[in-house]
């Protein structure tokens, strides 16, 4: 009985062999797959286009499509900002010119990778000329709030400039202590791209230098001032280009800034050349090698141990 079974199959082998050399003949067939050397799937597509050759109608050969080239939907934490302009600059030859294109790729791309930053600050020192932070925002790429609190000076203050920080000794009294919110803060912006206006007055604050290819200044962004049809060598204000760019009115009133607000306005002027700004980037900054600071909360104050001096310094004071 076993032997006549494997006849009968042997017959049946035979008869599949022959429809196939038919087909392979008539162009219906590709020669090159043969019995033992396909996949499992490509078995089974070849027994079905074989049961299908018997109607009338041939089967359709589907041409297989050459693989696109795919450009990367995520970005390392740590990716420099050289990777992410030649991501930006391969969207651009793909044709991802329109906005709307561009904010969908951006939002998958980063969505922890850049934050806005604002400070408010008060006077403390002789006559309130000394500036110390009071208020510090960070919001995110989308404009959501990440961090926002009022700090407390380590000196007295003197003027709290409610008119422009908006400030009033009542924020005073459930403020925390400057150190404590200077190691929140670096903690966020560590390894991030920070986007600011006049930026360096809210590091100054802080008493933090971040690196500049990380940073994002709209003060100094020729592009907005150019769209805005202002001059590039004017110092133009977070609300003029608020007005001309978003159309939409800031900082108005006599209550103050919000630094929330002031934010959120800066990472809208960022994402409106963002492509374009990060392409320039990308032809324009040398590499830069990785950070000596490992740990995130530390102050700047760090910068004055002797492992930060250059040896050339360290061999002339000897």
């Amino acid at each position: 009985a076993p032997q006549g079974r494997s006849k009968k199959r042997s017959r049946k082998h035979q008869r599949f062999m022959e429809r196939r050399a038919v087909l392979e003949q008539k162009g219906l067939l590709s020669p090159r797959g043969r019995l033992g050397t396909q996949p499992p799937k490509a078995g089974l597509q070849a027994h079905s286009t074989l049961t299908k050759a018997n109607g009338t109608a041939a089967p359709r050969r589907d041409k297989v499509p050459k693989p696109k080239q795919v450009v990367s939907s995520s970005l390392s934490p740590s990716a420099s900002p050289d990777s992410i302009a030649r991501h930006h600059s391969v969207l651009l030859s793909q044709g991802s010119g329109s906005s709307q294109r561009v904010r969908t790729t951006s939002l998958a791309l980063r969505p922890g990778k850049y934050v806005a930053i604002d400070c408010e600050m008060v006077g403390t020192g002789p006559q309130g000329k000394l500036s110390e932070l009071a208020r510090c925002s960070v919001v995110n790429y989308e404009g959501d709030v990440v961090y926002d609190k009022y700090v407390r000076p380590e000196l007295p203050i003197v003027d709290y400039r409610t008119r422009w920080s908006g400030i009033t000794k009542r924020h005073m009294k459930n403020a925390i202590p400057f150190k404590a919110a200077q190691a929140e803060i670096l903690k966020i912006l560590k390894d991030k791209i920070v986007v600011g206006h006049a930026i360096h007055n809210d590091f100054q604050a802080l008493k933090y230098f971040h690196p500049k290819d990380r940073t994002r200044d709209t003060s100094q962004s020729p592009m907005l001032k150019k769209r805005a049809g202002l001059p590039i060598r004017a110092n133009v204000s977070l609300k003029n280009l608020a007005k001309h760019l978003l159309h939409k009115k800031i900082q108005v009133g006599c209550q103050g800034h919000s630094s929330v607000e002031d934010a959120q306005t800066a990472m809208e002027l960022y994402r409106l050349v963002e492509v374009q700004w990060e392409k320039e980037l990308a032809h324009s900054l040398p590499p830069r090698p990785p950070s000596p600071v490992t740990d995130p909360a530390a102050d700047s104050s760090q910068y004055l141990d002797d492992q930060y001096w250059p040896t050339e310094l360290m061999a002339s004071s000897l």
